[in-house]
């Protein structure tokens, strides 16, 4: 993660006197994750294809171990953001929820896909975040094997660090393929976990609030 350098604001004193004052720099999030030889990816996934007796001669089947290795390239691969705040002036002191995030991501231990929704939540301190932002948030982390409980954590660990806020919430409910398409078989089931920290987790009121708008608790 790098930062911007800072950018300056205009601001008027009690003397009507203009005075530049740097504002806070947006964060640049970036991922970093080793160097992609799709040429290589591309070899290994036909070596496993015929390793579990697939060919790849036919003409439908000859472009599949380059389309894996691209597959699995982007999947890895989230896309650098700033992680934009702006100054609560009016001293907004109410929850601020993002519900039904879309989540993706890939089992780290069969490499099968899980799929769901997050909903994500903070009490807001000195500043507040923009919206799309807690989606990107979520993504980051996202993109990379994972295990949900990890998931979870992460995005809220994350956004308490760098946002500074009163509380925030995390709770994601996901389909894993590794449950659903393999070993148990079981078709449907889902899997939620949930992560909250600050008021969000020691605040009776502020808990149950933030679990009942996310459909965690009826």
């Amino acid at each position: 993660m790098t930062e911007r350098p800072h950018r300056t604001a205009t601001r008027i004193d009690p003397h009507d006197e203009e005075t530049t004052v740097p504002a806070r720099p947006a964060l640049r999030v970036v991922h970093q994750p080793a160097d992609i030889d799709l040429e290589a990816a591309e070899e290994a996934a036909g070596r496993f294809l015929t390793a579990l007796g697939i060919s790849t001669d036919s003409e439908s089947l000859r472009g599949t171990p380059g389309r894996m290795a691209r597959a699995y390239a982007e999947l890895f691969s989230p896309r650098a953001f700033d992680l934009t705040t702006f100054p609560n002036d009016e001293g907004y002191d109410e929850l601020v929820l993002a519900r039904r995030i879309p989540v993706r991501s890939v089992c780290e231990h069969h490499l099968l896909p899980f799929v769901g929704t997050a909903h994500v939540g903070y009490l807001p301190g000195a500043r507040i975040l923009g919206l799309s932002k807690l989606a990107r948030v979520v993504e980051h982390f996202a993109c990379r094997p994972q295990v949900q409980e990890r998931l979870t954590k992460q995005v809220a660990d994350w956004l308490q660090t760098h946002l500074e806020p009163k509380g925030v919430g995390v709770v994601i409910e996901a389909e894993h393929s590794c449950m659903t398409l393999r070993g148990v078989q079981a078709t449907g089931s889902s899997t939620m976990t949930s992560t909250l920290l600050g008021l969000l987790r020691s605040d009776a009121r502020s808990r149950s609030e933030f679990l009942a708008l996310t459909g965690a608790t009826s």
